[in-house]
């Protein structure tokens, strides 16, 4: 489902500013301790007192962990080998329901030789256990509020791997018809280097593989071929397709690496 997404997040805090600045070694009141002595001298030792360096002062840090920064996300640069190689990409996964869109993005960062993660949009979205909103129930203010911000979460979430030098492949189902709140949207949470890639069997696959489906995830078939219909538009729009309706899943990822090395060279205009 393709709904409106929010403004973009709000670059992270600097260092002195906020939260980020302050110490561990907090000021509470009561009297005060005792003064700080000084260790005894050793026997023996005819040299000065020794002197001992201040301890430093501690920090609330994330470690060796950057937050995002707060520009949006550059294209990566042309790898210098076959496919995608070492390159830190930013991976959107387009496509309707069942067509295999988180199988073939889990796979295809799995395979990969450089660290990759990917987040799906909807295991994000089924965070919330009490108080779901489901759609098929009837869409309202507060599915749309949820998957707004299931789709805010997932952007932050790829600029702060990709901050630390790991790839991210997020998948979607964003219709081409709706550009603002589609494409629009994750351009702005992640970033103009975002390289999108649509997933299009033919409408009887995604009957199939929506059938072996169950919960909330199993749409009806009147509500899939709508969706797929809608996908159509995505022909002539300039994006990468792939017809993966006679492709297993490991050549399904390995035609997805070849492209993503080729909008990488020349990436879509969208």
């Amino acid at each position: 489902m393709q709904h409106a997404v929010g403004a973009p997040l709000p670059p992270p805090q600097g260092p002195g500013s906020g939260p980020v600045g302050w110490t561990h070694q907090a000021q509470h009141p009561g009297p005060p301790g005792p003064p700080p002595t000084t260790p005894p001298t050793p026997r023996g030792w005819s040299g000065p007192a020794p002197q001992h360096a201040p301890a430093p002062v501690s920090r609330e840090t994330t470690g060796h962990i950057q937050l995002p920064p707060g520009g949006p996300v550059p294209l990566p640069a042309p790898p210098a080998e076959p496919g995608t190689g070492s390159a830190t990409l930013a991976v959107l996964l387009i496509g309707p329901a069942g067509a295999g869109k988180t199988t073939v993005a889990k796979l295809w960062a799995s395979r990969r030789r450089v660290s990759t993660a990917h987040v799906s949009l909807d295991d994000v979205r089924e965070w919330v256990c009490s108080g779901f909103a489901d759609p098929q129930a009837g869409w309202n203010d507060h599915s749309e509020a949820q998957y707004r911000l299931a789709r805010r979460t997932c952007g932050f979430a790829a600029r702060n791997f990709l901050a630390n030098g790991i790839s991210c492949i997020l998948d979607d189902a964003v219709f081409p018809d709706r550009p603002v709140v589609g494409l629009g949207g994750w351009k702005r949470h992640v970033g103009p280097g975002l390289l999108p890639v649509v997933l299009l069997p033919g409408l009887e696959i995604v009957l199939e593989r929506n059938a072996a489906r169950s919960g909330n995830r199993r749409l009806s078939d009147e509500e899939v071929a709508r969706i797929h219909g809608r996908m159509a538009g995505w022909y002539g729009s300039g994006l990468p397709i792939i017809d993966n309706s006679t492709y297993d899943v490991e050549t399904t990822a390995r035609v997805l690496d070849d492209i993503l090395a080729r909008s990488i060279a020349s990436p879509p205009a969208w």
